[in-house]
């Protein structure tokens, strides 16, 4: 019998017959591991947000949050995710630069840590919000800086964005800090990319942003109660990239945080994180329905796709590169043979993988996209041609749970309503 594919001795067939695929599987091990190391490794008064966009199940969520993980959302639904998570108001902020009066009034009436303003129009807001509850805000403000990573796979600040006061409108303009009845200042939080797989321009971007928000505040007048400074750490995907050394980060980070802990010792010190800390754990399961050839090239058709995993199209390069694809089911088999591997979709663009080095496939076969515990079906349309949602299960202490159930037809249907023309 061929090796295949197993989480915590649980083995990917048995899995994939128990609860169907397409699935994502997660593996509680690695979540906590990842977030674990991080909290042993950095400075003691770093605290790690879990950026929820990058996966917003509630059980992956809740496993963080019992490993010190707090949250960072942005909307309502990411929100209350949180909360019944278990995730204390305190430890919550919330982000995003469209933030409407329903998500700004449920923050207020939350009581979360902080609110990260990204425009003055918005501060406007939030001041009209508050004193409307009788409430005093606790607002951060976003910053985008003048200067620019290198070094990211996205770079957020040094150009014009949506994100963020730019560092010269705040630097020029009047003391906001003493302006509002409603809102109190008490933050600065900068993101200046994703994706960053170079431990000296993380240490470069701290070092960085804890002197601009030291100017922030003194120029606006307010106390430094906290200061985020993004994230961004990256994971690698594709050949040629290497993830973070997390030992050789911290050898450079934390000297630097730990000046700045010292100088200010009642400042939080926030850094951000999504796809560092769930990417590893998760595997896209998709079952191979058909294979064939076509003009000298093998296919392998499978049961889901991009509707389900938008992040392997290749969305921000310029040149489509694979995620790691692994035959789960026949661990062994030789790699021998090139496939295409494409999902269900009535589009050339649904390609999971082009050109992957494989075993023969064959119906049935069941393949894994790796590394994708973040910005999985979240990030994709997967509503196209009305699959729905697919199964989510999170593997804990060696049992399967279903941490989310696949869409029915049914469930797609019931939101829908036909015009009555009597």
């Amino acid at each position: 019998m061929s090796a295949e594919f197993q989480i915590q001795g649980l083995g990917v067939t048995a899995l994939a017959e128990e609860f169907g695929t397409p699935l994502y599987l997660y593996d509680g091990d690695a979540l906590q591991r990842r977030i674990t190391d991080l909290r042993e490794l950095l400075h003691p008064r770093l605290e790690v947000f879990f950026s929820m966009k990058s996966n917003p199940n509630i059980a992956i969520c809740a496993l963080l949050h019992r490993h010190g993980a707090r949250a960072e959302v942005s909307s309502v639904a990411e929100l209350l995710t949180a909360r019944r998570a278990g995730v204390p108001p305190q430890d919550i902020v919330f982000l995003g630069p469209g933030k409407s009066r329903a998500e700004l009034t449920e923050c207020l009436t939350q009581g979360i840590y902080a609110i990260i303003c990204e425009s003055l129009p918005e501060l406007e807001l939030i001041e009209e919000l508050a004193g409307g509850l009788g409430l005093v805000a606790p607002v951060a403000l976003r910053v985008n800086p003048s200067f620019a990573v290198k070094g990211s796979g996205l770079t957020m600040g040094g150009k014009p964005r949506q994100f963020g006061i730019d560092e010269a409108q705040l630097m020029e303009g009047v003391p906001l800090g003493k302006q509002f009845e409603h809102v109190r200042l008490m933050g600065v939080q900068v993101y200046m990319g994703t994706r960053i797989l170079n431990e000296d321009a993380v240490v470069q971007n701290t070092a960085r942003i804890l002197e601009l928000a030291q100017r922030i505040a003194a120029h606006h007048e307010f106390a430094l109660d906290m200061v985020d400074i993004g994230g961004g750490l990256g994971v690698s995907y594709f050949e040629g990239e290497r993830d973070l050394d997390l030992a050789l980060l911290a050898e450079g980070v934390n000297p630097v945080l730990a000046e700045f802990a010292e100088a200010h010792p009642q400042t939080r010190m926030i850094m951000e994180l999504g796809r560092y800390l769930t990417a590893e754990s998760g595997t896209y399961v998709v079952r191979v329905r058909y294979t064939k050839t076509s003009m000298g090239e093998n296919f392998a058709v499978a049961d889901g796709g991009t509707n389900h995993h938008m992040a392997a199209v290749g969305i921000g390069s310029f040149v489509k590169r694979n995620f790691p694809i692994r035959l789960l089911n026949r661990y062994d088999a030789p790699a021998d043979e090139v496939w295409n591997i494409t999902g269900p979709l009535c589009t050339p663009n649904d390609t999971l993988g082009k050109k992957v080095q494989l075993p023969n496939l064959r119906a049935g076969d069941l393949l894994g996209v790796e590394r994708s515990g973040a910005y999985g079906p979240s990030a994709s349309p997967v509503l196209f041609l009305s699959h729905g949602y697919p199964a989510e299960v999170l593997v804990q202490d060696g049992r399967a749970h279903l941490v989310r159930e696949a869409d029915s037809t049914e469930d797609l249907l019931r939101k829908q309503r036909l015009v009555d023309e009597g």
